[in-house]
């Protein structure tokens, strides 16, 4: 049979049996440090923290714009650049050292420098350096600086151990911080102002001269500009260009006005002339020849007023001849003038070109001149801010200012008693815990019933508690289940429940027979009843009990059993086959002279091997007399025809072997029997042990019928065990009469 254990969920009960266990180690552990808390915090002189706000505003600060104040990241960042470096002056240690000497705080008790190590070092100043460096780094390390978020807020606190101390340092520390501000300040609009004087003075000479050099050159040059945009030449050049424009206009339209009438004949003229004289003279000559045909048809050449007409007719064919000539005159003025003009255009071209290039260094020379003036107009006028600002250091204005002055605080900030004792029991009870578990996970014994089933998958046939349960036991301590005398009354119930004293037994080993009304006995009537009904169809005839190790209890577990079985009115018979150290024959106090190694050598029979107990319906087959080779009598033919026999006569058949781990004397029986029940010591049988011995008598195909915890603590939180048998415990012997039948 192979019973493999299921896999064990997670429980919240079996970490609540842990703590139960180990609830010792986590109160001492919790207390140990809530202890070591209480003293430290009661002991340690008590510290108090003053603090002061501080508004903390950029220098020179304006009025900004929505745009500066939201889409600006490089302002933001120079605000937090500000912000940050005001905040490691407020703990830098020159601000620091003038606060010591201002308070001199070397005269206090709780910062006296220590003495000159050597009695030969030279003379030293009231404070040395060395004693001031650790005063300094002393303050430090009570001094705390935090800004407030989103706010340009700084608040500033100090801890010491006189309150008045702590309040008037930080008070100090935040009049020194504004008086090295403005000092700051000072100063600097100070060094600025030197600098801008000197600066102005070398930009005013190398102003004057870079003039000098552009006045000099322009004269050597012939440059005369008429005004910033355009010279004396380039001026003289446009115009002579826009006359030699006119002049090419004014030749081609006499030409045009020539060439037009040049080739023409009086009579022939057109009607329609560009030139106007000839085109008046044109329209008089038509008229007055055409009054000469009208005449001509009434009156003779010879008459005068045709011979007037005709004489105004040679004398307008003059004129028009003379017009004529007029415009070749014209036409020709015309060309000359264009001719002179484009020569002087062109000699005014070569000058424009070399006063260009003679303007190119001379606009060089300008701008440098300018640029020398725009810096120079810069300078005097931040000069005359940085004088501004310098007189205005005297009215101390900064930009830091307080907001609340730091006020003589009235309790302490350390030790705080109530928050230490809390959180030391708090971390005390973790710690506890944690400890609980790691020895819980140390520990490798076998504890409870969960433990067998998780780790064999065997049934639980019973719990045997442990003599110091409060419900089965008295007032007094007492031993182990197991072996020994007990020390002290148990606590019993009768028929109607109610507690009554009984003297002590002598023997825990037959505590089933002397104090059969006890929780003890319902406990083994529990296992009788388990093993019982173990076995599905018939019931157990032949059953072997045993142990993985010694000092388990096996021994006292099977003689209580076997008085359980006896109350059935059943006969018992109680084997002795633990042949190396046997101890059976002396708890129900027959002799061994004749036992079990007789029997299985072939010397006695059965019948008188086996010895009648002073217990009714109890039969005892001792040892008999030590063999050499226990293990080859008991795996033996002899071995078999004794549990035949046995079957015959009697009706339960209890076999006490020696431990599975010692010696194979357990495992040869096991294979002999209807079932075995191993014994397995609370608290004290280790698992691996355990684990080893079932794989025994798994590999000689045994059957294990279930395991017996022996010596269980059973407390008042043990419900699962303690309510259930008291609710179960027999009344007397109708109850076992029930169970018999």
């Amino acid at each position: 049979m192979d019973n493999k254990p299921a896999r064990k969920e997670i429980d919240l009960l079996d970490y609540l049996k842990v703590l139960s266990r180990r609830r010792r180690l986590v109160i001492a552990f919790a207390s140990a440090l809530v202890l070591l808390t209480a003293v430290f915090s009661f002991l340690a002189a008590p510290k108090y923290r003053a603090t002061a706000t501080l508004l903390i505003e950029e220098g020179g600060s304006k009025m900004l714009s929505l745009e500066d104040s939201f889409d600006n990241p490089t302002r933001v960042y120079q605000d937090l650049r500000f912000f940050n470096t005001q905040l490691r002056l407020l703990k830098s240690k020159s601000l620091i050292e003038k606060v010591v000497k201002r308070m001199r705080l070397e005269s206090l008790a709780d910062y006296k420098p220590r003495p000159a190590a050597a009695a030969g070092d030279p003379v030293r100043s009231p404070l040395s350096v060395t004693a001031l460096s650790s005063l300094v780094g002393a303050v430090l390390d009570g001094i705390e600086v935090a800004p407030i978020r989103e706010t340009k807020l700084v608040q500033v606190s100090f801890v010491a151990r006189s309150p008045q101390l702590s309040a008037d340092l930080v008070n100090t520390l935040s009049e020194e911080f504004i008086d090295y501000s403005i000092a700051k300040r000072y100063e600097t609009t100070q060094q600025a102002t030197d600098f801008l004087s000197e600066q102005i003075a070398n930009l005013r000479d190398e102003l004057a001269a870079k003039e000098q050099e552009m006045q000099r050159y322009g004269t050597e040059k012939d440059m005369f500009f008429l005004n910033d945009t355009q010279s004396a030449a380039g001026s003289k050049f446009s115009d002579l260009n826009q006359a030699y424009n006119q002049a090419i206009i004014t030749r081609v339209n006499a030409e045009t006005a020539y060439r037009e009438i040049k080739d023409l004949d009086v009579e022939s003229i057109p009607q329609f002339v560009n030139n106007p004289v000839v085109q008046a003279l044109r329209t008089d000559y038509m008229r007055t020849k055409n009054d000469y045909d009208e005449k001509i048809k009434k009156f003779k050449p010879d008459y005068p007023e045709m011979v007037q007409l005709a004489a105004r007719l040679e004398s307008m064919r003059t004129d028009l001849r003379r017009a004529v000539d007029t415009a070749a005159t014209e036409y020709q003025s015309a060309v000359n003038r264009e001719y002179s003009l484009k020569a002087l255009l062109d000699k005014q071209k070569l000058d424009l070109a070399k006063q260009n290039q003679n303007a190119i260094i001379y606009n060089n020379l300008k701008t440098e001149v300018e640029t020398k003036r725009r810096l120079y107009d810069s300078l005097v006028e931040r000069q005359n801010q940085t004088l501004v600002s310098s007189r205005l250091g005297g009215l101390k204005s900064s930009n830091i200012s307080i907001v609340d002055r730091a006020e003589v605080p009235r309790f302490p900030v350390s030790p705080r008693k109530k928050l230490n004792l809390a959180l030391a029991l708090v971390l005390g009870l973790f710690g506890g815990i944690g400890l609980a578990f790691f020895a819980e996970y140390l520990d490798n014994t076998i504890k409870s019933v969960d433990d067998v089933e998780h780790l064999s998958g065997l049934p639980s046939l019973g719990v045997v508690p442990h003599l110091g349960t409060p419900e089965a036991a008295g007032p007094e301590s007492g031993k182990a289940a197991g072996r020994g005398k007990i020390p002290r009354a148990l606590g019993l119930r009768g028929a109607t429940g109610e507690a009554k004293a009984k003297a002590p037994s002598e023997d825990f080993d037959l505590i089933s027979l002397h104090e059969a009304d006890s929780l003890f006995s319902e406990y083994f009537r529990t296992v009788r009843t388990s093993l019982l009904f173990s076995s599905a169809g018939h019931a157990l005839q032949a059953i072997a009990v045993t142990s993985a190790m010694a000092q388990e209890g096996k021994t006292s577990v099977i003689s209580n059993l076997a008085v359980s079985f006896s109350q059935l009115k059943q006969k018992v018979l109680v084997i002795e086959a633990d042949m190396r150290r046997p101890r059976l024959h002396k708890i129900f106090k027959v002799r061994r002279n004749k036992g079990m190694s007789n029997f299985l050598a072939g010397q006695t029979p059965l019948i008188e091997a086996a010895q009648a107990s002073s217990i009714e319906n109890i039969w005892v087959l001792p040892c008999g007399p030590l063999p050499p080779n226990p293990a080859e009598l008991l795996n033996s033919q002899k071995m078999k025809d004794l549990i035949a026999e046995a079957r015959q006569i009697f009706d339960v058949i209890l076999i006490d072997t020696p431990p599975i781990l010692a010696v194979v004397d357990p495992v040869i029986v096991a294979s002999l029997v209807d079932g075995v029940a191993i014994v397995v010591q609370s608290n004290k049988t280790p698992k691996k042990p355990f684990l080893r011995a079932i794989d025994e008598l798994r590999r000689c195909n045994a059957k294990i019928v279930g395991v017996i915890l022996n010596g269980v603590k059973i407390g008042r939180r043990d419900y699962y065990y303690r309510d259930y048998y008291h609710a179960a415990q027999p009344s007397g012997p109708d109850q076992e009469g029930r169970e018999s039948a």
